[in-house]
């Protein structure tokens, strides 16, 4: 019998805004350089959440949505140290957000202390795998992550806590509820934008 790769599960990739403000260079950073990985595991949901900053993601927290509860927490090796609950409970400016963020029971992970060393920083991740509702899919949780993100029935929100920005700040946010554009995408886009500049200049030069 001929070899028949798997098929590559599917992911879903989002980044994330600033709620707490406390300094513009650590917001600035941390929407640049944290991701969540959102990618489906059959009757369970995996969140891979990567930092290409100094900067440390201490503790991650959900809002509602489609989760049943967290099945396992693995990561990138020595470094990182991530246990299911932790402290503070709910996201920390979680309420300056509109409305409130407020962490589902039991739907939250942190570091180990110390806890910024045992963070994601650069070159690191931590991956938490959520089993589904009963009749809940991969689809459904993309749907409810892609809802306005107001906190209401049925959607899903994801919260981080990243320490140690440069000054000793820290800062918290909440994922975009539109996914990143897979580099394809990124692609065709810039494609297209020099079809309409190739456009433009014919038709200046044809004036």
């Amino acid at each position: 019998m001929a070899y028949q790769p798997l098929a590559e599960a599917a992911s879903t990739t989002y980044d994330f805004y600033n709620i707490t403000h406390n300094n513009a260079v650590a917001e600035m950073d941390g929407e640049a350089n944290l991701l969540v990985e959102v990618i489906d595991l059959g009757a369970q949901v995996q969140f891979k959440f990567t930092n290409n900053s100094t900067s440390s993601l201490t503790d991650v927290y959900f809002d509602d949505g489609t989760l049943l509860g967290i099945a396992s927490i693995t990561d990138s090796g020595l470094g990182v140290a991530f246990s299911a609950g932790g402290s503070p409970p709910n996201l920390p400016g979680g309420n300056t957000a509109s409305p409130s963020f407020v962490t589902t029971a039991g739907f939250l992970a942190d570091s180990d202390p110390a806890a910024s060393p045992n963070g994601v920083s650069n070159g690191e991740w931590v991956a938490i795998t959520f089993d589904l509702l009963s009749g809940k899919t991969y689809a459904d949780t993309i749907a409810a992550l892609s809802l306005p993100n107001g906190g209401g029935a049925g959607d899903l929100r994801i919260g981080v806590h990243v320490q140690s920005f440069a000054g000793g700040y820290s800062e918290s946010f909440i994922n975009n509820p539109a996914p990143v554009p897979e580099a394809e995408t990124y692609a065709m886009m810039l494609a297209g934008l020099g079809l309409v500049g190739w456009a433009a200049r014919r038709r200046r030069q044809s004036c």
